[in-house]
């Protein structure tokens, strides 16, 4: 059994030394420690104590040196190499490395340290060449002292078939983490917040870096770069993404890297190609996006009103659902475009460059007549090939293989009436509502309860108030009431809505201290979608 600490109370501490010297001759390698602390305070320590002791001991070398570095200061990836030195049990024979590699591992005194091998080379050169091997042992475990070897290592050395000797370990700046590394550059008061969940798009890192870790910037971006072998650009944004462009655009620094913001990524199977200067790209967004395309199904009609370069409308396409996908933006319709051929959706997925706030009422109609002429999409493609009996081949005497069976066909018509609406632009959606007055003016006939169709759901995102309580639920469904013109009030979350004017609020992500990104889902009322058009 190993000494366990936990069994004993600090306070018994004089009454249980003879216990704890007697599970230190199984866990010697806690010894040392011990008679530390004891020779320091001139008082037996407690248990308690002396696990800590040790536990901080243990972990010190794990921690990358102290390299503090001015404001505007350039990174020095040589101040990060850090000697440690240890003890490490010298295997006689490469026959029983792995009986002593799981002993060890076993009675807890080899190094086990993440990115760490226990395994090493002999350090001495030419007992290294032969393929003498060491394994790395514990911190705790002294080469000069005795006193901390285990059974195990006594048994070892007993047989000869290993001995204790001193390993001098190098870690450079390689090892260290990119949050071991800026915590080891910044100043303690900015450890709290260090950047670390920023945006990805293909090969960029796109930081939004607060005003105190700008004098910092250029360092962060190194180390960034160096510790995603991925990255390859580094960018800062030095302006309010939608407060200075209506496509969502943004001005940037390159802090690290290429200039070079073409981009390749993947999202849902899809693949998409863009320039990130000039369209809007959120890798944070991709269960979001995700969580909305579960909600379509083959054959429906999903009219994407602000569909950005397409992560909703081409995944969407590949489940053979129709996309009517729009963006205002030339850049991010050239992009959509390219992205819908690339991606072969183009039976499926349109594209257009229009106002959103027209283009709602556009693509109902464009829908509905183009329904009305017969549109569809037969797709063919070949049936499977009968298997042959296994005993059967082309050698053989009499063998025929059986032809591929007929051709299949899948037929998609395109509906008369929307499904859903998708509306992702979260700092003004909500005021593009107010075009659903009258979409489906005089077609009551297209929906329930003359068929089985319901009225679209409408997923409109939006930024409120960051809160659990529900302010964000009410102050979301006030600005719906107030561009619906119709009342609206919060739902269950419950995507087959039927009761009218209920609304469901997904909780997107956060995206400052007091504000956060929402989605919210209702089926459009029938007073809203009947009404008499402006």
């Amino acid at each position: 059994m190993l000494w366990t600490p936990s069994k004993f109370h600090p306070s018994e501490s004089l009454s249980l030394v003879p216990k704890i010297y007697a599970h230190m001759k199984e866990a010697p390698f806690a010894h040392s420690t011990f008679r530390r602390m004891e020779a320091q305070s001139g008082t037996t320590p407690s248990v308690d104590a002396v696990k800590g002791q040790q536990e901080n001991a243990e972990m010190s070398f794990l921690r990358p040196p102290v390299v503090r570095l001015g404001a505007g200061a350039a990174l020095n990836r040589a101040l990060f190499t850090k000697k440690v030195y240890l003890a490490a049990a010298a295997i006689q024979s490469p026959k029983v490395i792995a009986h002593y590699r799981k002993a060890l591992q076993t009675s807890q005194e080899m190094l086990k340290v993440d990115r760490i091998s226990p395994i090493v080379s002999h350090p001495d050169k030419e007992l290294g060449a032969q393929g003498r091997k060491c394994i790395l042992l514990n911190p705790s475990v002294k080469a000069e002292e005795p006193t901390t070897w285990g059974p195990v290592i006594q048994e070892g050395i007993q047989k000869e078939e290993l001995t204790v000797i001193p390993y001098e370990l190098t870690l450079e700046y390689d090892y260290w983490t990119a949050r071991d590394t800026m915590e080891s550059v910044l100043p303690p008061e900015l450890h709290d917040e260090i950047p670390s969940g920023f945006n990805v798009a293909g090969h960029v890192a796109h930081l939004n870096l607060r005003d105190s870790y700008l004098p910092y910037k250029k360092v962060v971006a190194e180390i960034i770069l160096d510790k995603n072998p991925s990255i390859k650009t580094v960018i800062n944004k030095v302006d309010n993404v939608g407060a200075e462009s209506e496509f969502r655009t943004f001005q940037y620094e390159v802090l690290a890297g290429e200039d070079d913001l073409n981009v390749s990524c993947t999202e849902n199977n899809c693949s998409f190609n863009f320039d990130y200067s000039k369209v809007y790209w959120n890798s944070k967004l991709e269960y979001e996006h995700t969580r909305i395309i579960s909600f379509f199904k083959p054959g429906e009609v999903v009219c994407d009103v602000m569909a950005g370069i397409g992560p909703f409308a081409l995944p969407a396409g590949k489940k053979r659902v129709f996309v009517w996908a729009n963006d205002k933006n030339p850049e991010s319709y050239k992009c959509l475009k390219a992205n819908i051929q690339k991606n072969k959706v183009q039976d499926f997925v349109r594209p257009f460059c229009e106002d959103g706030l027209g283009f709602i009422r556009q693509a109902t109609d464009e829908i509905l007549a183009a329904s009305l002429k017969g549109e569809k999409v037969v797709i063919t493609k070949p049936g499977p090939r009968s298997k042959s009996r296994k005993t059967d081949k082309p050698t053989t005497p009499g063998f025929v293989r059986e032809p591929l069976k007929p051709l299949i066909t899948e037929t998609y018509p395109l509906p008369p009436t929307i499904s859903h609406f998708v509306m992702n632009l979260p700092a003004s959606a909500i005021e593009f509502v107010g075009s659903f007055k009258g979409i489906y003016q005089l077609q009551e006939n297209l929906f329930a309860p003359t068929t089985k169709t319901l009225l679209p759901l409408v997923h409109v995102h939006c930024f409120a108030l960051k809160a659990d309580d529900e302010r964000p639920l009410i102050d979301i469904c006030e600005r719906l009431t107030k561009y619906l013109g119709f009342p609206m009030k919060p739902g269950n979350i419950d995507y087959n809505l039927n009761g009218e004017g209920e609304v469901a609020v997904h909780n997107v992500r956060d995206v400052a201290p007091a504000k956060s990104m929402y989605c919210a889902t209702f089926r459009l009322p029938a007073a809203v979608a009947f009404a008499a058009r402006d």
